[in-house]
């Protein structure tokens, strides 16, 4: 059979990483991919692999060498997916897709990590042409094959014809547990348990929601980090040993991807060197924006996600190598003692509340951020089913989301996690150990800019009173930026007359 006599289900645009695997996946859970992109190899190389991994005997991928003859191998009405950069690149295929002839009820589905305010110009400026849907897609290359986090965005028409295609390639979760059900071979189909795919609202709301997820996902790596330059600088263990610790942690309630991932990376040795990789890998980290994103949009709503920020400026410190170098020569750290095992062993314990704790914390400011962001801009957002499409396919995957999920379902209208009941005894339980475990690394000299600014926030939090009235005299002495005060009416404005010898509090009408 050719591309000529059959109409295919979907269109794919955009064969990088992301989009073949995203290709490989339709095809396994049966649906019939027309892709192009305008590399030729890399259609060479998705139809190559599609028929090494094809156990049916039946093609299932087939390459368009033309937008136009993409468009003419789809079945009425067209679904179109593409993977390409965000930015330009989105708007270029949109445009040849219009000078192609795509009619108006098609539905074309944008999956890269765009802004979000990208995307809701995109919906308006193509309303007349055709339906523009967004969806973030999280999991990474293994997650496009295997089972992504989808988090789609836009009409409910689009959304209602694009559900059961996302549902089936999205990774799926044990309903009662919580547990990924693994899907890690092709041809694999997974038909039972919850799907991680869930309509998340109005145009933006999904790139949202993946950006928030992407703030998270950074503050969750550097606190790993953190913990590990503690250990291994700090306590003086090797990657391996480190990642034995690690490996422990992952088995109770740090489960999750990304420490399952860093043992991996800490265990592993260079093939040239025979030494560990992580020794030898230059500690200059990069980003490609979506945190510091987060953190921008925090600043913009008001609320305040400091470990995220930290985060991203923890990166940003990374980048300038050569005047840490320069520094480290020059700025004096604390006289070191040392430290018996049996100490060691009491600051890993410690350690390991301090993390959980942290965590809790980065996911407060994401899901608080969401739920600012959300009344903002009219969204109607469900956290717990956002805490549930998290739990698989994702960077962030975890089982501490099973305990997120269940706080939005105790209560759908809850403020911040940490005023859940179940999160309030975690922290209240393993606080002292927290704050032990940052003073260890305070005295070894080990920086914890994620770790620590997670402890100000939850202090800030659980303090009925803070010094911004000395920030707001500090203000109204300077600027006569007015004050309300606690012993009066609420909203009423107030103002000393500092230039006066008198200095009269006055009313401000």
């Amino acid at each position: 059979m050719t591309p000529d006599t059959l109409l295919c289900d979907i269109g794919f645009i955009g064969l990088g990483v992301m989009g073949k695997n995203l290709v490989l996946n339709l095809a396994d859970n049966n649906y019939s991919v027309a892709a192009f992109d305008l590399c030729e190899d890399k259609i060479a190389a998705v139809i190559e692999q599609d028929q090494l991994e094809n156990t049916t005997n039946s093609k299932r991928v087939y390459g368009c060498t033309s937008y136009s003859q993409l468009l003419s191998q789809l079945k009425a009405p067209h679904i179109i997916v593409l993977s390409v950069p965000a930015g330009a690149a989105v708007d270029f295929v949109c445009e040849q897709l219009i000078a192609a002839g795509i009619n108006d009820n098609a539905i074309v589905i944008d999956t890269g990590n765009s802004l979000w305010v990208d995307t809701v110009d995109r919906e308006r400026k193509y309303q007349n042409d055709f339906l523009l849907f967004s969806s973030a897609v999280s999991g990474g290359e293994v997650g496009a094959r295997f089972g992504p986090s989808l988090m789609p965005s836009g009409s409910p028409e689009a959304w209602a014809r694009v559900k059961p295609i996302w549902q089936a390639i999205a990774a799926k979760v044990d309903a009662t547990t919580g547990k990924p059900i693994e899907r890690n071979k092709p041809g694999q189909v997974i038909s039972e348990g919850e799907p991680c795919a869930a309509y998340i609202g109005p145009a933006g709301a999904g790139h949202y929601v993946k950006m928030v997820h992407n703030g998270i996902e950074y503050a969750d790596m550097q606190l790993i980090c953190e913990a590990y330059h503690i250990l291994h600088t700090g306590l003086g263990f090797s990657a391996a040993e480190v990642g034995d610790i690690f490996e422990q942690w992952n088995n109770g309630k740090l489960d999750s991807y990304l420490m399952e991932i860093s043992v991996e990376v800490l265990r592993h040795k260079s093939v040239d060197t025979g030494t560990a990789l992580v020794d030898i890998i230059l500690d200059k980290a990069g980003q490609k924006g979506t945190g510091l994103w987060t953190a921008m949009s925090s600043l913009e709503v008001g609320c305040p996600a400091p470990t995220i920020a930290e985060a991203v400026f923890a990166r940003s410190m990374s980048s300038f190598k050569s005047l840490r170098t320069q520094a480290s020569t020059r700025l004096k750290g604390p006289e070191l003692t040392p430290l018996s095992e049996q100490e060691k062993q009491v600051i890993i314990e410690q350690l390991h509340d301090a993390m959980y704790c942290a965590k809790i914390c980065a996911y407060a400011q994401g899901f608080q951020l969401m739920k600012l962001a959300a009344k903002e801009h009219g969204w109607t957002l469900n956290f717990a089913s956002i805490a549930k499409i998290w739990r698989a396919g994702c960077i962030i995957r975890a089982t501490f989301l099973q305990s997120i999920t269940q706080a939005y379902e105790r209560n759908e209208d809850l403020d911040n996690l940490l005023l859940d009941d179940f999160f309030v005894a975690q922290l209240s339980e393993r606080q002292l150990n927290w704050r032990k475990a940052l003073c260890s690394a305070t005295m070894l000299g080990i920086p914890n800019p994620a770790m620590s600014s997670a402890l100000a926030y939850y202090d800030a939090m659980r303090c009925d009173v803070l010094p911004a009235n000395l920030l707001q005299g500090q203000r109204d002495f300077f600027g006569a930026h007015t004050f309300e005060r606690n012993d009066k009416t609420d909203g009423k404005k107030y103002h000393v007359q500092w230039s006066t010898l008198e200095r009269n509090t006055v009313a401000i009408d």
